[in-house]
């Protein structure tokens, strides 16, 4: 049977109930229990619709101030975010060297966006800028899990090391990869969270990737010393 037929087939379905409902006014009437699984009630050899259609009416009300609720709520955290984020832009900016730049990082992750700790990381083996964490040739890769990979996002055991004396209390971590200089030196900059929802896998990187590119463009700035 093709899709014209079928329709077809449920239209004169549908006709043949209807006819057959006028013909026999009594079946939905004086079932009592159909009556009460669709919420109407007889009334003087009437049908008394009202209270289901009131019902239907306040239902669709309240799925229309739940979706508008959540929209406003989504709408809030997403200006409140963007709000924070140019925030911590100019903080990031005004950076005066290498080690305040790595200060900056640590207290907006904190003051701004309630994390336990932000980080900037550069691998050797010439010097590290002071107030970063030094890595190892081919530490980035090892950290975030692919010689290729940009980001990641949740918890990575390989990343504990990051954060020194508050690595006990990170549960999730989000970390995305610097270059910086000419030729390039390989960095990441990482946020860990004490909430181990507060970086999940599924999450987007694009913020955390946003400032680590302000990261990058800021320590050009000064020479490795």
């Amino acid at each position: 049977m093709d899709g014209a037929e079928a329709r077809a087939d449920e239209t004169n379905l549908e006709a043949g109930v209807r006819a057959y409902l006028r013909d026999h006014p009594g079946l939905v009437r004086d079932d009592a229990d159909l009556m009460a699984e669709l919420g109407l009630k007889p009334a003087d050899n009437v049908v008394d619709f009202g209270h289901a259609a009131l019902a239907r009416v306040h239902a669709a009300h309240e799925r229309e101030a739940s979706a508008r609720q959540q929209l406003e709520a989504t709408a809030r955290e997403n200006y409140a975010a963007q709000g924070q984020t140019h925030g911590a832009v100019i903080d990031l900016l005004e950076s005066r060297n290498h080690a305040d730049l790595a200060r900056r990082v640590d207290d907006l992750a904190q003051l701004r966006f309630g994390l336990a700790a932000g980080v900037v990381a550069l691998e050797g083996p010439e010097n590290t800028p002071a107030g970063w964490r030094a890595l190892v040739e081919g530490q980035v890769d090892l950290i975030l899990g692919d010689h290729q990979a940009l980001h990641r996002m949740g918890f990575a055991p390989t990343a504990l090391g990051l954060f020194g004396d508050r690595a006990e209390s990170i549960r999730s971590m989000a970390m995305v990869r610097l270059a910086i200089w000419e030729p390039a030196r390989q960095g990441l900059i990482a946020f860990g969270s004490s909430d181990p929802a507060g970086f999940t896998p599924d999450m987007g990187a694009e913020l955390v990737a946003f400032l680590g590119r302000v990261v990058e463009r800021t320590a050009e700035r000064w020479p490795v010393l």
